[in-house]
Order: structure tokens, then sequence, then C-alpha cells
């Protein structure tokens, strides 16, 4: 075993987790804070030989741990979720430290979602199974059983969450899992592996192996072993993953990018609208839903930038631990220089900055707030994600161009539509898009579904939506008069 992590007075292990026990890699690499680049540590780089370890050995406990059923799990997963609760605030200084994620959402928001995610799906599992449909000619009792080893991929801007998010119902469903964090945010993974061990979870049902995408992660989702691959991230790696598991027919469910439509209609609440609208730079912009391509009507177009301005110039950027930061650093350099030069280049090709559009002097990662406008529909900056603290504003004349702009992307994962509550609901109905908020933002519920469509994902989470994809649906059919065998039936 290497040396543990020590950040913030929390103790958490760098190695991978493999069938109830810590496992070292020859290989590291190493870890650094966005906040200030420190080195946070070196963290085990998987080989080929620990995915093969993780993927055998939860094969080995699959069939014990399908066999418990929803009820026989349950209590192992409350346990999980109240082993996460006693580990709080280390997760919550954890990812801020590691991720830049505000340190203020982590106590309200992301640690009680992640012990909720285990919870719901645990309790949820109990009603799915023989589910009875009765017709003239038999009983079909439909059966939700589970697929066998699921490979899990979260990403860099909110690992606690989104791995509890896939988590709750994979193992809910009866599924074995291996599960490959994000490099550049891998801490609050181990101490998740922390919190299955304390909560007694057979080894081998979670096995969690470290390492960088194109390695680690290309070895394990070719496994011709695993039953389904659910991964969150962008377009590309979803291409190279799906291409990869298709060459087994391997499932795969994709949650990926968006560049989703902030529509403020003629007849909105301007100061509401842009209150909203602000809060679209949270976590530096590092939100895949946000709602990020600003459609205003023409009429209201002055009024409601003068009102969002006001909003963003009292936002505070700074260090993620402090109470008062509301906008925290981009997590690595690279995706600093990705957001640089998105900007830099539509500036090139004729946008005009409202607000921001240089790095922020609190530090080498933190970038101010930016808004760019007079920018083309077919421009790269409207056109594609840049996963930062930017925003494109265009304005529209009538309801019909407006939907023509805010479907005019190759993504469709979000959106956020603000006007009198008919219209807005009437032009929401017509967006191209997975899910759309009006009047609002953020708000969720475990039993609705998520998800994009076009680029911006294959599939839905939530509720039975994740059941149907986590596990094999079954239809044992009873008659209820005797079968006489006849070519003439089908």
């Amino acid at each position: 075993m290497t040396s543990m992590i020590h950040v913030a007075g929390i103790h958490v292990s760098p190695d991978h987790y493999i069938d109830g026990q810590r496992v070292a890699s020859t290989e590291t690499f190493e870890l650094r804070s966005p906040i200030d680049q420190r080195v946070l540590g070196h963290i085990s780089e998987g080989s080929d030989a620990q995915v093969d370890a993780a993927i055998t050995a939860a094969q080995r406990a699959f069939r014990a741990w399908a066999a418990l059923g929803a009820e026989g799990r349950k209590p192992n997963l409350d346990r999980f979720a109240d082993e996460i609760g006693k580990r709080a605030d280390a997760f919550c200084m954890l990812e801020s430290n590691d991720a830049g994620v505000l340190l203020s959402r982590m106590k309200h928001g992301v640690v009680p979602r992640a012990m909720l995610n285990i919870r719901w799906f645990a309790e949820h599992a109990l009603t799915l199974q023989d589910r009875p449909i009765e017709t003239e000619q038999a009983t079909h009792i439909v059966r939700h059983d589970a697929a066998g080893v699921v490979a899990i991929i979260t990403p860099w801007n909110a690992p606690l969450m989104l791995t509890t998010w896939k988590l709750g119902p994979a193992l809910a469903a009866g599924n074995t899992v291996v599960v490959k964090p994000p490099e550049w945010a891998p801490l609050t993974c181990s101490m998740l592996a922390d919190a299955a061990h304390a909560a007694g979870l057979p080894p081998g049902v979670l096995n969690f192996v470290q390492g960088a995408g194109a390695t680690t992660g290309a070895r394990l989702v070719s496994d011709p072993r695993l039953a389904r691959v659910s991964f969150t991230g962008s377009v590309g790696t979803a291409k190279r993953i799906a291409q990869a598991a298709a060459a087994n027919l391997v499932p795969c469910s994709l949650e990926l990018g968006g560049k989703s439509p902030f529509i403020v209609l003629e007849d909105a609440d301007l100061d509401g609208a842009a209150a909203t609208g602000a809060l679209m730079y949270r976590n530096a912009g590092q939100v895949c839903l946000a709602g990020t391509r600003f459609l205003v009507h023409s009429k209201v177009a002055n009024a409601f930038v003068s009102r969002m301005r006001a909003h963003v110039e009292q936002l505070t950027v700074g260090d993620p631990r402090e109470a008062a930061t509301e906008v925290g650093p981009i997590i690595h350099p690279r995706q600093v220089e990705r957001v640089k030069a998105f900007v830099e280049r539509a500036v090139a090709d004729g946008a005009e900055l409202l607000w921001g559009g240089a790095m922020h002097p609190f530090g080498a990662q933190y970038f101010q707030p930016t808004m760019l406008t007079h920018v083309k529909q077919d421009s790269e900056i409207v056109q594609n994600e840049v996963f930062g603290p930017v925003l494109t504003l265009q304005t529209f004349d009538d309801d019909e161009e407006v939907i023509a702009m805010a479907n005019g992307t190759d993504y469709g994962l979000g959106g956020v539509c603000y006007g009198e509550v008919a219209h807005a609901t009437a032009i929401a109905m017509q967006v191209a898009t997975g899910f759309i908020w009006v009047n609002s933002f953020g708000i969720r519920d475990l039993a609705a579904p998520f998800g994009g469509i076009k680029r911006s994902g294959v599939g839905r989470e939530g509720g039975d939506w994740s059941f149907e994809f986590f596990c094999d649906v079954k239809d044992v059919v009873v008659p209820k008069k005797p079968f006489k065998a006849s070519f003439s039936h089908r």
C-alpha cells in the first residue's frame, strides 16, 4: 500500500479498491488542486492486470449479490448511505480541494443528494419485481433481473454526485460494479470505497480502478465480460466508448454535453430571469445542463442585459472553500487554455464582450464570468460546448425565430424558458431537448427522467428509466387455460 494522501486533515488512499482490498500500482500520476495548483498526491494508475482483477472480482461476486433480491440488498445500501453521511465533512472538503467545487454547495446539495441517490434507488427497486400484466390469454409476469458486471465512468465536474447517481440503481438492481473515477478528481471516489467497505458490502460488489480514460478506461470498456457501460462526459470520449462496447454488443448509457438555450420572452419576469441567468456561472460554468446560449427578445434585450450585469457584478470569484465564494476555479490548466481559446477565437470572429473575457486575478485557474454577443448562429462559440464560465447572447423577434435558434445546434440536453407561464410552456414544448425548465432552473427529482438527445446522449437516467438500462427485463408468460401447440399461432 502506498502512502495515504492528506488533505485538510483528511486521510484518503491513492490506491485502487478491488475485491474488498486496497491495491497499489507501480505506476502513478500526479494530482493537483485547481484552487492553487498544489500537489495533493500521487494516484495509482490502473494496469491491464488490475482492470482484469476488478472485473473478475465483480463476476465472482455477482451471483450472490443478485440472489439477495431487492429486499436483501436494501439493508446493505442503506448502510452504505449511512457511511457516506458519517463522512459528510470529509467528502465536502475533499471534493472542494480536489475538483474546486464550492464547499457550500457540497454541504447543502451534493452530499445530501449522494446519500439520497443510494437510498432512493434501493427503495425503488422494491417496487419493480414481478409486475403482472393480465390479458385474456395469460398472466405476464414482468421481471427486472440484474444484468451482470457494470462499468461506470464518471466526470470530474461532480464526482461524488454523479458516481452515486449511477451506483444507486446499478447496485440496487443487483449488478456488481467497476468504477473508473475521473483522473482529474478521484479522491471522493476513493472515499466512497471506504464507505462501501465500512458498510460491509461484500468483496467484489463494488470496485474502483483509477487511471486515465485513454488507457485504464479503454481497457475497461472493451472487456467482453461487461453487461453494461454507463458514462458521463464528452462526446468524443463517448464515441470511443460506444465503438469499443459495440464490438461485444454491450449496451451503453451516455450522458454527454450540452449547449442549452436560456430563452427570455418579451413577457418574462426580467428580474427573475436575470437572477437565474447568473446561476449559469456556478461551478465555473462546468455544468453540462446549464443554459449557456441566451436567446432574448429584442424588445427587452437591453433591460435584461442591464439586470443580469448587475447580478454578475455581485458574484464573488475566489477560493471555493470560503463561504462567500460563488464562482470557483476551472478544474485543470488544459481546461483553462480551452476556455481562453474559445473566447479569443470568438472575439476574432467578430463577437463583442458584454463583460469578462479574460483570466481573473484571483489565481491561475480562475476565469472571469463572461458574456459574448453579436455571435452568429453557425459560429463555433454558439455551436460547441465550452464548459467554462462563458455564455453567449443573441436576440430574436418572434416565437418561430427563437424556436429555430433554440433547436439550431447538434445538442439537446437541457434548457430554460422565462415568460408568462402558458406562453413559456408552449415554447418549451417545441424545444428539442431532453428536459427544459419553465421560469426556474435545477429542479430535479430522482423519479423523473434525465438525459439528452442528439449529441447530448443516449438513454435516460432516473426512476424506472435507470432500471430499464441496468436490468434485463424478462416476461414470464403463464397461460390461463391449457395451451394447444399449433403452427397457426404465433
